[in-house]
């Protein structure tokens, strides 16, 4: 155990200066490494990405008084990252609104007003909830349904077996006469599944009574009840889960409860020490970071940047593409709730369960599940956010940390 607590329990988050094998980053370099993986994704360079990673985090202010502003018109809030950084905001009604600049952060930044929208965003949120189970009923693949705030329509995640069947025009027409409001349709071959399979951001493995399989997941992030702490990984995760060291010594940690319902995939196993707020960000875990913040839900935007942290695809940094996502299938224990974020990949793979969602030093959620297409790429991958812990839990968070120089 004792090499197991350096190695490992460091790691996790016990000391920083317990790890004599990662290196603890600094907010800033946290920020440098993730825009590396952003400028080689948006084709900008990474002294551009930089810059506006920090303008993202620093926007949400921005965007929530936005948001409020304009309420009884909004029908979305969208990022764009190139050219430059600029804020979309998309309105009902054709009444024009003056384009702004707004300062963020030292920085001038363009906000682009596009009336035009047929439906509120919350007319479309609450179109997938009064029809959910209608639309289920009528394919063969229970679609996943979502909002892409960046173009104002709801998003059906379907499968090519239902469009074969029906025809992509006729039904896109039948969803939209139904819902009535705009209706986009996506083909993937699986519209959803769990990744299933476990420091954070370690490898973590179980079993299930009676089954001679090893199922692998990721562990999220630290979290801790006051008085106890633990991991924080998918509930479809086996119960029973372990992690390993590199010299193969082995430790338990027991098994508390799951959540898996709704709006909910977060399983919660305690650890045998206390643990500190650091997280594995890099695919060959050589680097720790810590936590500082969190980002709800909430505030999630079309085209943020965000990463994730897998056992079985690595490290990886993509936009944010539906938000108010219900995911297809039976996977929060009958249908899910349109409470979920989904990112475009750029990898996902099972294995993955239980990830960090990540950018910089904030935690934005924990990873559930992927849409894949024909060729069993990655569609995208849908996280829950840190706001459905289960009641009582919450992030273990570095307030030592000094956030983002955000000029």
């Amino acid at each position: 155990m004792g090499r197991l607590i350096r190695t490992f329990f460091a790691a996790l988050a016990l000391s920083a200066s317990q790890s004599a094998q990662a290196q603890v980053q600094t907010p800033d370099a946290a920020i440098t490494q993730d825009a590396a993986a952003v400028a080689e994704r948006l084709g900008i360079p990474s002294d551009q990405a930089a810059r506006q990673l920090r303008l993202q985090e620093a926007s949400v202010a921005v965007t929530d008084a936005l948001a409020a502003e304009f309420s009884s018109r909004l029908a979305g809030i969208a990022i764009d990252h190139r050219p430059t950084f600029r804020i979309l905001v998309r309105l009902t009604g054709e009444a024009p609104e003056p384009d702004r600049t707004i300062t963020i952060a030292g920085t001038s930044v363009p906000v682009q007003f596009i009336p035009g929208s047929i439906t509120t965003l919350t007319g479309m949120v609450q179109a997938i909830s009064a029809y959910q189970a209608e639309i289920r009923a009528s394919l063969i693949a229970p679609p996943g349904l979502g909002v892409d705030q960046r173009s104002g329509e709801l998003v059906a995640v379907v499968s090519s077996r239902d469009v074969d069947r029906e025809g992509a025009q006729a039904l896109r027409d039948r969803l939209a006469s139904l819902t009535r409001v705009p209706v986009r349709l996506r083909v993937l071959d699986q519209p959803a599944l769990d990744m299933g399979g476990i420091a954070g951001g370690g490898r973590l493995v179980g079993s299930k009574p009676g089954d001679p399989q090893r199922y692998v997941c990721t562990a999220g992030f630290a979290v801790t009840d006051g008085s106890r702490y633990a991991l924080a990984t998918a509930a479809h995760c086996p119960d029973a889960l372990q992690m390993r060291d590199a010299d193969g010594t082995q430790v338990t940690l027991p098994f508390l409860g799951q959540w898996g319902w709704g709006n909910q995939d977060v399983q919660v196993n305690l650890a045998p020490a206390p643990l500190s707020s650091l997280f594995y960000a890099d695919t060959a875990k050589t680097i720790l970071r810590p936590v500082a913040i969190a980002r709800g839900r909430a505030t999630m935007r079309a085209g943020d940047v965000l990463c994730h942290r897998g056992e079985r695809t690595g490290y990886s940094c993509s936009q944010v593409e539906l938000t108010d996502f219900a995911p297809a299938g039976d996977l929060c224990g009958g249908a899910c709730l349109p409470t979920w974020t989904t990112v475009a990949g750029p990898v996902c793979k099972s294995g993955d369960s239980g990830s960090p969602v990540f950018i910089g030093i904030t935690a934005i959620g924990i990873l559930k599940g992927g849409s894949y297409r024909r060729d069993g790429s990655c569609g995208f991958y849908f996280f829950m956010s840190t706001d459905y812990l289960p009641t009582g839990w919450r992030l273990v968070t570095d307030r030592s940390v000094s956030l983002y120089n955000l000029n």
